[in-house]
């Protein structure tokens, strides 16, 4: 008979862990600095931003990841009304391209959607990768009837209800409902609403 044998693991820099954790106001010009690596310095004009734009992400739901003392991965959750119903958007999720491939992004979207949930929020909506975010429970199935603030591809508009019917009758625009952020936007006033 042969005996099992644990199998030998490299340890490498990649194999260095992260940590999830809410996002701290020291994090916001790290956090700007990635969202501008990973999606350009005109991520500002895109469709989803006007949802986002003078408003505070949804209160806890605002996560870093960290890997040896850097914010390496972002994801934060945004107060809406989806065509008159209650809901969250998602986004932007981004990981530090060095950082890839070590399942930040996953555990960024595993931990969001639990911390949503368990806050007693009852759907999520996002706008990506269909393919990427089914295995998180996404599909366009509740989507169908909701328009967003600008240009979209309309199999990007995805959702996920965590109360099976949150999205019934949503028809229409997604607009913000979030606590708005004070007039001043500077780096100080963004640093106070980080977390």
């Amino acid at each position: 008979m042969t005996a099992f044998r644990k199998p030998q693991i490299a340890l490498t820099s990649k194999a260095t862990p992260f940590v999830i954790r809410a996002e701290r106001a020291a994090d916001v010009a790290v956090r700007e600095a990635l969202l501008d690596a990973c999606f350009g310095e005109t991520r500002h004009g895109r469709t989803c931003q006007r949802l986002r734009d003078g408003r505070a992400p949804a209160a806890g739901l605002a996560l870093s990841a960290v890997r040896e003392g850097n914010v390496v991965g972002t994801v934060r959750l945004w107060h809406v009304s989806a065509g008159g119903r209650p809901a969250l958007v998602l986004g932007p999720l981004a990981v530090d391209p060095a950082c890839r491939e070590l399942g930040i992004g996953a555990a960024l979207m595993q931990q969001a959607l639990a911390a949503a949930r368990a806050r007693g929020h009852e759907a999520v909506i996002l706008l990506g990768d269909a393919a990427y975010y089914a295995r998180f429970g996404f599909s366009p199935e509740r989507t169908g009837a909701l328009m967003l603030p600008g240009p979209f591809e309309r199999d990007r508009l995805l959702a996920i209800e965590f109360q099976t019917g949150a999205l019934d009758g949503a028809n229409g625009m997604i607009v913000p409902t979030g606590a708005a952020l004070p007039k001043r936007r500077g780096v100080r006033a963004l640093q106070a609403h980080a977390a």
